[in-house]
């Protein structure tokens, strides 16, 4: 996939979350037909992008209807055809049983924010009732990470925002069959610029074997119902 492609796909963090988003590429099940797919806390509807790219039908959502900047964006792929918008609340989803796909990138810290820790457990019990049976969850999310990530976040991130804590995945997963999951990213989230991002998520690339996986800051993961 070329670079302009998976920037408008990412949009932050290029490097790091595109290693996310390729995990879930290679361990998801070839599907040869069309699915129904749903998109939360779309924002520049990336994920729809993504998934609408390889032929899927997706449901472009965020609290307000994310059309007129998502849409933009798919318009330009002329992969607009297979998406429609809407605005949803991801801790109040509004369907049964009726989605192949569910996907997110980085959501839960800030709907649980402020130390709002049960709206982390209410969105993934929404988004397990919202899947057919055996349907899948493909997420990445913020993770914690280290003392150090900690910090600089509180200094230099988003006030209140809830990081998930790497031991909090087994539980709030535990409803689904299997859960299956990596992390990626040590120093791209430091980076003041998004050159500098880029950069510094090679050196992650580089780094990679030698630093523990609790201690990285993306998780990525596929859940299934």
């Amino acid at each position: 996939m070329d670079k302009e492609t998976i920037r408008d796909i990412i949009d932050w963090d290029i490097t790091n979350w595109w290693r996310a988003i390729d995990y879930l590429d290679k361990n998801v099940p070839a599907n040869e037909k069309s699915t129904q797919c749903l998109e939360l806390g779309a924002a520049r509807g990336g994920l729809s992008l993504w998934l609408a790219l390889r032929g899927n039908s997706v449901l472009c959502t965020d609290l307000k209807n994310p059309e007129p900047i998502a849409g933009e964006i798919h318009c330009k792929y002329e992969c607009g055809i297979n998406i429609s918008y809407a605005g949803l609340d991801a801790t109040d989803i509004p369907f049964k049983n009726q989605f192949d796909i569910i996907v997110f990138k980085s959501i839960l810290g800030g709907i649980s924010q402020n130390n709002r820790n049960e709206y982390k457990a209410k969105t993934l019990n929404e988004i397990y009732g919202a899947l057919k049976p055996g349907g899948m969850l493909l997420f990445t999310e913020n993770l914690a990470a280290t003392n150090l990530h900690r910090f600089l976040r509180r200094k230099y991130g988003t006030p209140g925002w809830n990081y998930l804590d790497i031991n909090e995945v087994e539980e709030l997963f535990s409803a689904f069959k299997t859960i299956k999951y990596t992390t990626t990213g040590f120093f791209g989230c430091f980076g003041r610029t998004e050159k500098q991002r880029i950069l510094l998520g090679h050196l992650d690339g580089l780094l990679e074997f030698i630093i523990p996986k609790r201690k990285r800051y993306i998780l990525s993961g596929i859940a299934t119902k």
